[in-house]
This record gives structure tokens, C-alpha cells and sequence, in this order.
């Protein structure tokens, strides 16, 4: 089937609205949501094959209803892109619980609860890609990135396992992990800092969001060009398990695998001598 429905999240802003042209672009049709549906036609328009529905990702019921709207309009959906997210950045001892549960309600349990929604249409389709908007920061973990990190690091190991489960009926799905993409990610809309509290990690954090701050809207990353490059593989037969998107990306992932290595083999024999006596 060429023309495909794309459910998308996050498209009221950032690498979605992005995501959502280049999909109508290529002649499919559009699910986008957001929080508000006001900011998804500013960035879309009207057109009669994109549909903005309302979508709170941590909201299970929200999830439930914009995946009944999607079916009751095109009778489908073949790709789903989760891809709504935001960023708490901060030292671990300086983000509030608070934060740090708010991180991962956003980043894992929001695509969870759109997946969950939108499994049993496709388990009933025989066919559909799941697709995470991950980050190189699940590959990596960095300082100031404890809460970020951890959410992405979760989408990796659920997307993993996620896989074989829903392989039998035809569904496949795909893991996104950018680098630094000229997104709106650092924007003040979309990051929150952890306020200051503890003097030893005070100048660390001066200097840390200053640089954050220094890097929003310097990317290297083009978002439209990745956007393209994920509607050209959603369009295969079998898409890859893992797109790891960006030079930078890949730099990462192949000095993060060398390390992987090396540290598995520092110790081999005294943990290769660790079985009992008698196996």
C-alpha cells in the first residue's frame, strides 16, 4: 500500500511539525498531535489529508481517544512516531523528584501509552512500524542528563523488547537515535533547568547552561532532512531496527560500542571463573 496514515506526536512544534510535512509530502496521510490543536494548523495549515487531534502523551485516556479519532477518519494507522518530548536538565542531587518523574512521564511513559493505544488497531491491521524518537543520550549517558538519559535509555530497552513481541503480527518497529539536530529540544519552551541548590556544583551548572543555552538553534543537524530520511525508511519492507541518525550520532555509537568491548574484556577471566564448583 503506497499511501500510508502516520500518526504523529509532537507535532505542534520542533522535529514533528517537520516529520508530519515531509510524510503529506510524500502523499500520505496525517494524524498530528499536541497538547493543543491550535499550534499543529499555525505549523500545518489544512489540508485534507492531515487531521490535528488533541494529545496529552502522559494521559492514557487522551492516548485512547486520539487513536479512535485517527481510525474513525482513515480507517487505520500505519506508522506511529513517537516523538513528543522535552528535556530536565540538571545535576542529579539538583533535579527535584518531582522533575525526574515528570522526565520519564514525558519521554518513556508517553510512548508507551500512545503504543498501547495503537497496538491492538494494528494487531487487528496484521502490519504497522512503531517508530521512537530516541536520542544518542540512550546510547550514552552524560553529566546533567541523569533524568533525560534515563527516560531514553528506558525507550531503548522497551523498544528492544517490544519487537519480538509484536513481530508474529506483522508489526515492526524502529528506533530513532539523533545527535544534535537543529530542533527546538534546547528552545525555553521545551528545556527546564534545574534550579541551583548545592554550592559545590554551582560553577559546573553556570558553565553547563551556558553552554546548552550557546548550542540552541547551532546544530548541525538538518530536521527536515532527517524527516526525509524517516519517510524513505518507513516506506521499506523491513525497516531497520535502529537508525542512528547524524555523523555525530554515529561517532557516538561506534566509540560507545568500542567501549562496551574493551570493558568486557578487561576482566574476562575473573568473570569467566564465576560459576559454581560443580557445573
Amino acid at each position: 500500500m503506497d499511501k500510508m496514515v502516520w500518526f504523529i506526536t509532537g507535532t505542534g512544534r520542533g522535529m514533528g511539525v517537520d516529520i508530519a510535512r515531509a510524510a503529506l509530502a510524500a502523499g500520505h496521510a496525517v494524524v498530528a498531535t499536541a497538547r493543543n490543536t491550535d499550534t499543529v494548523t499555525a505549523a500545518l495549515g489544512q489540508e485534507e489529508d492531515l487531521l490535528a487531534v488533541k494529545l496529552d502523551v502522559t494521559d492514557p485516556s487522551d492516548a485512547e481517544a486520539a487513536v479512535q479519532a485517527a481510525v474513525d477518519r482513515f480507517g487505520r494507522i500505519d506508522v506511529l512516531v513517537n516523538n513528543a518530548g522535552n528535556f530536565y536538565a540538571g545535576f542529579f542531587e539538583e533535579i527535584s523528584p518531582d522533575d525526574f518523574r515528570a522526565q520519564v512521564e514525558t519521554t518513556l511513559f508517553g510512548p508507551m501509552n500512545v503504543t498501547r493505544a495503537v497496538l491492538p488497531v494494528m494487531r487487528k491491521q496484521r502490519s504497522g512500524l512503531i517508530v521512537a524518537i530516541s536520542s544518542t543520550a540512550g546510547i550514552v549517558g552524560q553529566e546533567f542528563c541523569t533524568a533525560y538519559a534515563a527516560s531514553k535509555f528506558g525507550v531503548e530497552g522497551w523498544m528492544e523488547s517490544l519487537s519480538p513481541e509484536v513481530a508474529p503480527f506483522g508489526i515492526r518497529t524502529m528506533l530513532v537515535e539523533p545527535g544534535f539536530f537543529r530542533t527546538e529540544l534546547l528552545s525555553p519552551e521545551s528545556t527546564n533547568y534545574a534550579k541551583p541548590s548545592l554550592d559545590d556544583y554551582a560553577e559546573r551548572t553556570e558553565q553547563t547552561v551556558a553552554a546548552w543555552k550557546g548550542m540552541n538553534g547551532q546544530q548541525g543537524g538538518d530536521p527536515a532532512k532527517l524527516a526525509n530520511a524517516l519517510v524513505q525508511l518507513a516506506g521499506q519492507d523491513e525497516p531497520p531496527l535502529r537508525f542512528v541518525a547524524g555523523a555525530d550520532a554515529v561517532e557516538t555509537v561506534e566509540k560507545k560500542a568500542k567501549d562496551l568491548l574493551a570493558q568486557a574484556d578487561a576482566y574476562r577471566e575473573l568473570s569467566s571463573n564465576l560459576a559454581h564448583d560443580d557445573v
